[in-house]
């Protein structure tokens, strides 16, 4: 397959077109990602130059070139437990002060947790925390839990909500006793099991457009995605999870992140070696 080069100008006019569609920002310097990324949409679109794939984007009213680009350009790096003490965090710390808030609230009911992963990409953090939460005792059975995963692209939800991963992406985060447990071993890969896969909810939803029917959640995890956004957009995005945050929720960001420059209502805490952030009266 033959290596398409970017013009200067292609790449300008394909990064404000990114940038309106996904509120990714391509910032000059970044031509190699377009081209590593995009080279093969424009053979299999028969385009000649990135111009014409674009032109071709533009025109198709049922976006199937536009989600493609989506799918190509958004990043899905990720993997089972990454970070670690976010998954540490939950387990010790926000999930027992949410039960043992709600059990001083309404002792006889069972209680609620209500989570969700909103830079979910194919499905590794949603699943971990699922683990976490069946690994401290906590099933379905027991407690009501809501656990809801979006990610702006079509393919990362398709194998998020089937849950059948490769050799490599199973090795990355997971030892043997998780993997035994989790997971049945099929001809191409390992699929999660249908008790964990039941836990979760996908839905694609790109972060920059209307948040319709959303409901509020105790815990938002939004790691390591702001940093593709302008500072516009983020305020934005922040602006919006803070109305679907519980008043005493916990929000989780990545650990490279930081919401200073952003918004000031919320107020960031410790615990071991891990940053949350809850709105500032807490």
């Amino acid at each position: 397959m033959t290596n398409i080069k970017v013009s200067p100008e292609e790449f300008k006019t394909f990064s404000t077109y990114i940038l309106d569609i996904s509120g990714i920002v391509l910032d000059p310097g970044k031509e190699y990602l377009v081209e590593t990324r995009l080279n093969s949409l424009v053979h299999k679109f028969n385009c000649s130059s990135y111009s014409q794939l674009l032109q071709k984007a533009k025109t198709d009213i049922k976006k199937e070139i536009e989600n493609d680009i989506i799918d190509a350009i958004s990043t899905n790096e990720t993997y089972f437990f990454r970070d670690k003490a976010p998954f540490e965090l939950l387990q010790h710390k926000i999930f027992p002060d949410l039960i043992d808030k709600h059990n001083k609230k309404s002792p006889a009911s069972k209680p609620v947790i209500r989570l969700w992963s909103a830079a979910n990409s194919t499905g590794q953090e949603i699943y971990s925390i699922a683990m976490t939460l069946l690994e401290m005792g906590i099933t379905p059975d027991q407690y009501h839990i809501k656990l809801f995963g979006t990610d702006i692209s079509d393919a990362a939800i398709a194998q998020a909500s089937y849950g059948l991963y490769n050799n490599f992406e199973v090795t990355r985060g997971l030892d043997q006793n998780r993997l035994n447990r989790y997971f049945d071993k099929q001809e191409n890969g390992y699929k999660i099991k249908d008790e964990v896969r039941a836990m979760v909810q996908f839905k694609k939803m790109n972060l920059i457009n209307p948040w319709v029917g959303l409901d509020k959640f105790d815990i938002i995890l939004c790691r390591n995605v702001m940093i593709y956004f302008s500072s516009h957009v983020r305020k934005r995005i922040y602006h919006n999870i803070s109305k679907h945050l519980e008043p005493d929720g916990y929000l989780i960001i990545g650990s490279t992140e930081s919401l200073v420059n952003d918004i000031d209502f919320f107020s960031p805490k410790r615990y071991l070696n891990s940053v949350f952030y809850q709105f500032k009266d807490q």
